[in-house]
């Protein structure tokens, strides 16, 4: 690429060199992720993965898309951009593991105000970080220079995952049936969604940001910035532990919004709230805003970043798997006969 340069581009603000200095500093990040079934490098025009399907009776493949919302205008304000790419990954993988699949490979969107190669590298960094936890391979993106679409110091995120499960080991709700127990899985804070609401009713500027929480112990943009936790290890470890009906990952629309999509027609769900804790950001926002606590919990995840419902004789089973793979879990409630929905009590 040492030959690739236009000064005429540079001049209109698109510096093509530092796109190159961007990929190569990116490199071993990318290629830290790669897992068997990776073909190649970086530099091809498509990102290629030969998938094993030996031992599966009728594979089908998962796919998933998403970005990061306005939790970026956390990172901006911080400087400090190695985490985002987590939370890039964990919502698409997430949503891929609700049906029992394993993430393959993750591809990136990065669009840049101006390219900041350090900074690049730094948010790759955390895709890279993300497609480890997830046990996938990050095998392509693509970082667009956007000058006067976005300022020079703004950035947007978003990525596309694609996963793999057997047909007859999915996980679709197709089993649902009364009397099964609804689990919840512990999140890491927000994780990312609701930010827009967050950052109106927290006031999010350079100061706030700064500002020690004696509730966290840490600072407000410290605590709003960590990273989404990602649960593909933990659902394939219930699924081979437990008999698994259904699996929701709870997003934007919180509660109300998600624990429905998991559910077949003629199943409800009561939910009993108090079955878990609910961390101490949920309690600053909720006050500051003075939101009503059914709008949390139609918005936020308020401590629990995945549910599950699992058959009545495999709860032990279920509670066991997950605390062996370091996750936090609750018995949030049971699903009875009843219009599709749910009962938050």
């Amino acid at each position: 690429m040492t030959e690739s340069r236009s000064e005429s581009y540079k001049a209109a603000g698109v510096d093509v060199t530092a796109g190159y200095e961007s990929v190569k500093l990116m490199k071993p990040m990318v290629e830290s992720t790669f897992i068997p079934g990776v073909i190649g490098s970086l530099g091809g025009f498509g990102g290629l993965f030969a998938p094993d399907i030996k031992g599966m009776e009728e594979p089908v493949l998962v796919s998933g898309t998403d970005g990061v919302g306005t939790k970026l205008k956390l990172a901006f304000l911080m400087d400090k951009h190695d985490t985002i790419g987590i939370d890039a990954v964990a919502m698409c993988v997430n949503d891929i593991a609700c049906c029992g699949a394993q993430p393959l490979f993750f591809l990136d969107y990065i669009a840049v105000g101006k390219n900041i190669p350090a900074r690049v590298a730094s948010i790759v960094s955390g895709i890279a970080e993300g497609c480890r936890q997830a046990g996938c391979a990050l095998i392509g993106g693509e970082t667009a220079e956007m000058p006067g679409f976005y300022p020079e110091n703004e950035y947007d995120v978003a990525g596309f995952s694609v996963g793999m499960v057997d047909k007859p080991k999915m996980i679709d709700s197709s089993r649902l049936q009364a009397g099964d127990v609804i689990i919840g899985v512990a999140s890491s804070g927000v994780h990312s969604n609701g930010y827009s609401l967050v950052r109106k009713t927290l006031g999010i500027n350079e100061k706030s940001v700064s500002r020690y929480m004696d509730e966290f112990g840490k600072t407000l943009g410290e605590e709003l910035l960590t990273p989404t936790r990602i649960y593909v290890k933990a659902v394939q470890k219930l699924a081979a532990s437990a008999d698994v009906k259904a699996i929701s990952h709870i997003t934007g629309g919180g509660f109300y919004e998600n624990i429905p999509r998991m559910l077949c027609e003629g199943i409800h769900a009561n939910i009993d709230k108090s079955a878990a804790p609910v961390p101490a950001v949920f309690d600053v926002i909720a006050k500051a805003g003075k939101i009503p606590e059914r709008d949390m919990y139609n918005t936020f995840n308020m401590g629990i970043g995945l549910v599950a419902a699992v058959a009545k004789t495999d709860v032990d089973k279920a509670l066991s798997a997950l605390a062996e793979v370091g996750e936090s879990a609750y018995i949030l409630g049971e699903t009875v006969h009843g219009e599709r929905g749910i009962t938050l009590k």
